[in-house]
Order: structure tokens, then sequence, then C-alpha cells
């Protein structure tokens, strides 16, 4: 389930309508749709519990309670974009969640249409958490490993077509997707390996970067209902990876 960045959900229409879909298919049916938001949002959930002070395992067993519960009480359908980001209706859903409900999120088994996370993502999930800076309050840790986890497929939407394109395309976008983050990453290494001069592997990146942007805009794109919210969209995504 993971991409390198995060767990990889992708969604052919836009992260609302799969919220629909969650919330009024009948019974099991919402299980499909349902499974697709747990992949994208349980890791800044899972960031969000970690950094307000639960332990591992008890934050996983409240992300998994609280899917479960989102199905079994129907609150998707009280989602509504035009109150607001769909993550912001979700982090106050858990708020409450675990405020009333924890002894029994703790006590239900796991399975039937929660979240499924390996042991894997879990370790990697607490890897990355380290890594934030002490400071940030909970919502600040939530807001922005959906930022990290947005970036990652992002990166691996990119991946995708590079890898399904030429033998050559595919080889340059190896050597070239360290070099994306960071222009302080030595090159000459990465030329050599291409056979580009030091101004034909600038050109190389720029174009590559391009595309990751164009990558980042659709996955954007696909968590809001107006295309005219994706700039304002990614100006949060921005400053959340600046806190």
């Amino acid at each position: 389930m993971t991409d390198g960045g995060g767990p990889r959900a992708t969604f052919r229409t836009t992260h609302w309508s799969v919220v629909r879909d969650a919330a009024g298919a009948p019974g099991g049916a919402a299980g499909p749709a349902l499974e697709t938001l747990a992949g994208a949002y349980w890791p800044p959930l899972y960031a969000f519990l970690r950094r307000a002070g639960h332990s591992g395992p008890d934050a996983e067993d409240l992300v998994q309670g609280f899917f479960a519960r989102l199905l079994e009480k129907g609150w998707l359908a009280q989602a509504d974009p035009a109150r607001g980001r769909f993550r912001t209706y979700l982090l106050a859903a858990l708020k409450h969640f675990v405020a009333h409900e924890r002894e029994r999120a703790r006590a239900l088994k796991r399975g039937g249409g929660r979240a499924r996370v390996s042991l894997a993502d879990l370790r990697a999930e607490d890897a990355r958490l380290g890594g934030l800076k002490d400071r940030l309050t909970p919502e600040q840790a939530f807001e922005r490993r959906y930022a990290e986890a947005l970036l990652g497929r992002a990166l691996a939407r990119l991946a995708a077509t590079e890898r399904d394109a030429s033998g050559e395309r595919a080889r340059r976008f190896d050597a070239l997707a360290p070099l994306l983050w960071d222009d302080a990453a030595p090159r000459g290494k990465v030329a050599q390996a291409l056979g580009l001069a030091a101004p034909a592997l600038r050109v190389a990146l720029y174009r590559l970067r391009l595309r990751l942007r164009d990558a980042i805009r659709a996955e954007v794109a696909a968590t809001v209902d107006d295309p005219a919210q994706v700039d304002a969209e990614i100006a949060c995504l921005i400053a959340a990876l600046g806190d």
C-alpha cells in the first residue's frame, strides 16, 4: 500500500465523489470507497494521534476503529464540500470519536471495512514522525503528514508515467528522481551515468520538475470539488511543509 512517500491511493474522480460513494452505498458495497479514503488519510490521522500522546498500538487501534465507525454510523453523509476541506471534517470527526468512544475502539477487532495497515507501514510512519519538529502541534503534524502523503502520491503518479514510457525515459527518470527535491545534491555522477553535459542535465531536471508539478496539481485537483480551489490548496500544503 506504500508508494515511498506514503500509502498509495489513486482517485479516478475526486475525493468528494469517493466520499459520496462511501456514504451512499448500501451495506458492504461502501467498503471499496472507504478503503480508498482510508488509504489516503490514515497517515495524517495516525500522525495526529501519535503527536497527541497516544502510543503506536493505541493510535493504530483508534484509526482502525474510526474508519469502521464512519461506515457504521453513516458519518460520511454529514461531510459537505460547502463547509470546507474533507480532511478538516475528518479530523474533527476523529477528535469526537476519540473523546467519546476510545474504549470501544480498543476493543474492536481488525478487518471489516477498515484501513488495512501493515506492520512495515506503521514502522515507516513512526520513523517519519520521529523526524517531525517537536514544536509541531498534533493539528500541524496532521497537516504536514497529509501534505507529505499527497506529494508521495504525486511522485508515484509521475514515476508510473515515466516508467511506462520508453526504456531511455524510464532510465533517465530513475537517475534524476533523487535530484527532484534537492538542488544541493551532487549531479556529476548522474550526468556521467546519463551521458549528459551539465547544461543538458539542468534542462532534463527542469522538465522533469515541470511534470512533477503537473502531477502534484492533478493530485490536489482530485481532493477538491472546484478547480478554482487548487491554487489555494497548494498554498496550504506549502505552508504545512514549511512548519
